[in-house]
Parts: structure tokens; C-alpha cells; sequence
């Protein structure tokens, strides 16, 4: 049982942003995607957040530090749509026109950084928590099956190598599979998530 406690919340990590690496089921690291965000969603399971945590500012300050790669200040509509994608927002490039002329203040066409704040603090505050879950258990589903297999669960933490066993790994599928069917289905999923945050 201590071994089954342990996977959820005492294998999370902490990753830098410009490898960053997307916490999955019970804390298992994977690549970036769509769903890079998971411990912010994990916050806004099943209620809406009212501001930013401070962790939060952080990733949207190294996201915007990483791709200001000249030091000027401000991001370019392209340095934007990457730095967006790496915090787990996708954007065409008139959605990226619009933010740009919703925010420039001052009209240089570019984004200092504390426009970018303000943009993402609006797109995070308002993004939809079941939204985020979905996208987290489709990055784990990556063959698209509509469940998390322990061969998901080790593909994902192969590619982020993390060093986990495979005890390790099958506990975390046994604490998620409440129906002891071996797979973590959608609602199994949520559930857990819903626990951890």
C-alpha cells in the first residue's frame, strides 16, 4: 500500500521550461505538447482559478525570457505564437494578429512582456479545466486506444527519461484502474486528477 500511495504525489517533478516536460497520470513526466500545463490544470480541476498562482507568472516570465532570444524586451508575432505552444496554447496567425492589436499598448506590433502577462493570464483564467483533463489523458493515449496502458505509461516516461521501474510505473496504473480491468480508462483518469488537486 505505502508503494501505491507514493506514485501520485511523491514522483512529481519539476522540470525547466526550455525542456520542458509535461507532468502526466499520478506525475509522470512526458514531452512538450499540446497539454505542457498539467500541474496548472491540475489547480483548476472542476473550478475556475480567480488570479495566477505565482508559479504560474514564472512559466509565462521563462516562456517569454526564452524566446526574447535578442534581450530586447518583447516578442515578434512568430516568438509569440512558439512561446504560446510552449504553455499549451495553440494560435492562427490572425487569433495571433488579434491578440497582438488586443494587447500592444503602445502599438509597436510587438509584445513586451508585460502585455504577454496580461494576454495569458486572460487565457489561462479562462480556460476550460474538463478541456485541459481531455488534453492531458490524450497525450498519454497517444494510440488513441481511449485508455492509458501500462505500455503508454512507460512509452511516455522512456521519452522523458525518467528513471521509474516498472513496479513503479504498474503501481501507478493499479492506484488509477478502479474497475481492475489493467488500463486507466477517461473517467479513471479525471478521477485522479480531480484527487491530486
Amino acid at each position: 500500500q505505502g508503494t501505491r500511495r507514493r506514485g501520485p504525489s511523491g514522483l512529481r517533478a519539476q522540470v525547466p521550461l526550455a525542456g520542458r516536460a509535461t507532468p502526466g497520470l499520478c506525475g509522470i513526466p512526458g514531452a512538450r505538447s499540446a497539454a505542457s500545463r498539467p500541474r496548472m490544470a491540475l489547480r483548476r480541476v472542476g473550478k475556475k482559478q480567480k488570479e495566477l498562482t505565482q508559479q504560474q507568472k514564472n512559466e509565462i516570465k521563462a516562456a517569454f525570457d526564452l524566446f526574447d532570444s535578442d534581450g530586447s524586451g518583447d516578442i515578434d508575432a512568430q516568438e509569440l505564437h512558439v512561446a504560446m505552444r510552449t504553455l499549451g496554447f495553440e494560435a492562427s496567425k490572425d487569433e495571433i494578429a488579434k491578440m497582438i492589436a488586443d494587447v500592444d499598448d503602445d502599438g509597436s506590433g510587438e509584445i513586451e512582456f508585460e502585455e504577454f502577462l496580461k494576454m495569458m493570464t486572460i487565457k489561462m483564467l479562462n480556460q476550460d479545466p474538463k478541456e485541459e483533463m481531455t488534453k492531458l489523458f490524450d497525450f498519454f493515449d497517444h494510440d488513441k486506444q481511449g485508455k492509458i496502458t501500462f505500455e503508454n505509461l512507460r512509452s511516455v516516461a522512456e521519452s522523458s527519461n525518467i528513471g521509474l521501474t516498472e513496479a513503479q510505473l504498474q503501481s501507478m496504473i493499479d492506484e488509477a484502474d478502479r474497475d481492475n480491468d489493467g488500463v486507466v480508462n477517461q473517467e479513471e483518469f479525471f478521477r485522479i486528477l480531480k484527487r491530486l488537486s
